[in-house]
């Protein structure tokens, strides 16, 4: 069994795949003061909740956009499955080809984000993939999967999180859409503006990209726990996959596990 990683800003995520089969998956918070001692025991007793023992796990393979979680990590793997995993980084097949201006900008859960959607639903036509974690990005992949460029955006909770600690009287709300967009309280009011308001960004970014391509349609594949919501709102997201990062991270470890 393949052991998948992907350090986020918020959340890590945990997938344990058995050659393409899922067979269970994890989300913890990113904290910084964890040791990898606690990290090790919070994944063990996940892991044991599924029947998975750390014998079952032959190979480990991370994303990260967190550096300083790097190390605990890596020493968590080394600890806990005697395995040292690899690193989702300069060197690694992964079958895009980045075009950017520096491609060693390119966050690695963009990189596999990219892996998955290319390999899962690419069809020899460009596609832009969004992620809505806690930045919203949309990668724009060309048909032979070349990586042209990347747009950045708040993300939808990172949004949220801002005008809360930024004002006095705006609580935390929960993030569903509304019945009308005309608010008439302050949650509905909120809410309005979060998910229609994104929902306004994704499909006028989507656009933009759709004309600078001189495209009349485009693929749209989403990911992120905010992604079902949003792309009920809109019209331009074909395919919505929650685990495209974590597959995208299967993919790869296939493609350089004679590293192992």
């Amino acid at each position: 069994m393949i052991l998948c990683i992907d350090i986020g800003n918020t959340n890590i995520k945990y997938a344990v795949f058995k050659g393409k089969d899922l067979m269970a998956s994890y989300r913890v918070s990113s904290r910084h003061t964890r040791t990898a001692d606690e990290y090790g025991a919070t994944l063990i007793n996940l892991l044991s909740s599924s029947q998975i023992k750390t014998s079952d796990i032959t190979g480990i393979i991370v994303s990260s956009v967190i550096p300083s979680l790097n190390y605990t990590i890596i020493h968590m793997c080394q600890y806990f499955f005697n395995i040292t995993p690899i690193m989702i980084g300069a060197g690694i097949k992964t079958g895009i080809n980045i075009k950017t201006d520096n491609p060693k900008e390119v966050g690695a859960d963009i990189i596999v984000n990219c892996v998955g959607a290319f390999n899962k639903y690419g069809n020899g036509k460009p596609m832009i993939v969004i992620d809505f974690g806690t930045a919203t990005t949309f990668d724009v992949l060309t048909g032979n999967g070349e990586l042209i460029g990347v747009v950045i955006a708040p993300g939808i909770k990172t949004a949220l999180e801002g005008l809360v600690s930024n004002t006095a009287q705006l609580p935390m709300i929960e993030l569903v859409a509304p019945k009308n967009a005309i608010g008439k309280n302050t949650v509905t009011c909120m809410q309005s503006g979060i998910i229609f308001g994104f929902a306004g960004l994704v499909e006028n970014i989507v656009k933009k990209i759709r004309e600078e391509l001189k495209l009349s349609s485009i693929n749209v594949v989403a990911t992120g726990g905010m992604g079902e919501i949003i792309a009920k709102e809109v019209g331009c997201i074909n395919k919505i996959d929650r685990m495209l990062t974590l597959e995208g991270l299967r993919l790869v470890y296939e493609m350089n596990k004679e590293r192992v």
